[in-house]
């Protein structure tokens, strides 16, 4: 993609209305728009990082087992009185009329609505276990929204709604997910660590929030130092394997962690102080096990092994994109802007030439665009006629994890010179080297 004909609206100065760094960062990176109080367009380049996310979080919801639908965003009213949830869910559901003066609102979750697909659809326990989950926009009146997209009134989220006969199915179902999750997150660059947690109004008696700990988080934390060398589950994970399952969130929950809201002073003064980490965290993801409370209000029953209607057993499941898009750059930036991971980097590969309409580093840059794209590579080709400092501000802003930059001075040596964002190395090497190193670079993280 060349920059001169790319739609990046760059800021080079902070937004007054920005509180937090990601808020910052995605306005002057031309990622978002606000178009209302916590609502926000999402520009190409934010785009671009949102879809390699839901692309992760598919890949794994899939090798789960969980099976991808879409739900509409306006749901009926009478769904969520057959529940008991309409009047009790408070002022951030959106409540609207149609023209026929029915009540309907603007979906803040979906437990009502695929309770009643469910319930519409199976009728035998031979169809379970079932997992349908759903990238969709969602919406919550926030009474203050804030921080950007971190707590934004329209925001993108992964749910998921498992169904099982009874309670040993649903915890194997539960298991499922928090192994995904632990996939997911570590696929996307970032080690997020399982606490107990409130269920609030989704309800149950069993959750886990998935946690990304960053100084700039929302709320304070508390865990066992462990976590943060724990290895993730690997790709070979068989997630019919129950025992194998257990096993994994047996390890990921055998040591202190805990949010403010759930936190037990005296557990966490046991544990040796070298062991101890209190921070700030972000919650980037939410599971739950509720029973049976929407099956049974809902009358979504299966006919069991003995032949009796039995109510069937369900757990939801949430992973917000856009919320995380903003936790990874609260995770990781610097002063010049942010480090993505390479995972959902918007461009693999920046290339600057420094003197647009010199022969020779036309060619230059237009030799390392094909080749490194014939090799699969994203990349973004700065073809402006922007001062050199311009240039390297941009890609720095941006997070290109791999920049080559091509001037006249190395070029007359064969050379350009090759930075990696994240370390801040720079090298001077031949055309040749530079695509042999982001190749095997590419080949090492495919592995």
């Amino acid at each position: 993609m060349r920059l001169s004909r790319y739609f990046l609206p760059l800021l080079r100065e902070n937004p007054k209305e920005a509180e937090i760094v990601s808020h910052r960062l995605m306005l002057r990176a031309g990622m978002i728009r606000q178009e209302a109080a916590g609502i926000y367009a999402w520009l190409p380049l934010g785009l671009r990082v949102l879809s390699k996310i839901n692309a992760i979080i598919r890949e794994e919801q899939d090798r789960s087992g969980a099976i991808e639908i879409m739900m509409p965003t306006i749901q009926s009213a009478d769904l969520w009185r057959e529940s008991g949830r309409y009047d009790d869910y408070g002022k951030e559901m959106l409540r609207i009329t149609d023209r026929h003066e029915r009540d309907m609102l603007y979906g803040p979750t979906n437990e009502e609505m695929v309770t009643e697909i469910f319930r519409g659809s199976v009728r035998s326990y031979k169809d379970l276990p079932l997992n349908l989950y759903h990238i969709q926009l969602k919406f919550r009146d926030e009474v203050r929204p804030r921080f950007g997209v971190m707590r934004s009134r329209e925001f993108l989220m992964k749910d998921a709604y498992s169904f099982d006969l009874d309670a040993d199915g649903a915890r194997h179902s539960y298991n499922k997910m928090f192994t995904a999750y632990l996939r997911t997150f570590a696929r996307l660059g970032v080690t997020a660590i399982p606490m107990m947690a409130d269920t609030g109004p989704i309800g149950g008696d069993l959750s886990h929030e998935f946690i990304i700990l960053a100084s700039t988080g929302e709320s304070e934390v508390f865990c066992h130092k462990d976590y943060l060398s724990f290895t993730p589950p690997p790709a070979s994970v068989d997630f019919d394997d129950a025992a194998e399952l257990q096993g994994i969130v047996d390890k990921w929950t055998s040591l202190y962690a805990a949010t403010s809201e759930k936190h037990d002073v005296a557990a966490y003064d046991a544990l040796p102080e070298d062991a101890k980490v209190s921070a700030r965290g972000i919650e980037v993801g939410h599971i739950f096990y509720f029973g049976t409370k929407y099956s049974k209000a809902m009358k979504a029953t299966v006919t069991g092994p003995d032949g009796k209607e039995t109510p069937v057993h369900m757990g939801s499941y949430g992973i917000g994109p856009s919320r995380l898009v903003a936790a990874l750059i609260e995770a990781s930036h610097d002063d010049n802007g942010i480090i993505w991971p390479d995972a959902v980097a918007p461009f693999d590969v920046g290339i600057a030439n420094l003197k647009v309409g010199d022969a020779a580093t036309d060619a230059a840059c237009h030799d390392l665009d094909r080749r490194l794209a014939a090799l699969g590579f994203d990349i973004l080709y700065d073809d402006r006629d922007e001062r050199p400092g311009a240039k390297f501000a941009a890609m720095d802003l941006i997070g290109l994890p791999e920049q080559i930059i091509v001037g006249p001075k190395s070029l007359a040596e064969g050379k350009v010179e090759l930075k990696n964002r994240r370390s801040g190395t720079r090298d001077l090497v031949t055309l040749d080297e530079a695509v042999a190193r982001l190749k095997a670079k590419k080949d090492r993280v495919a592995q």
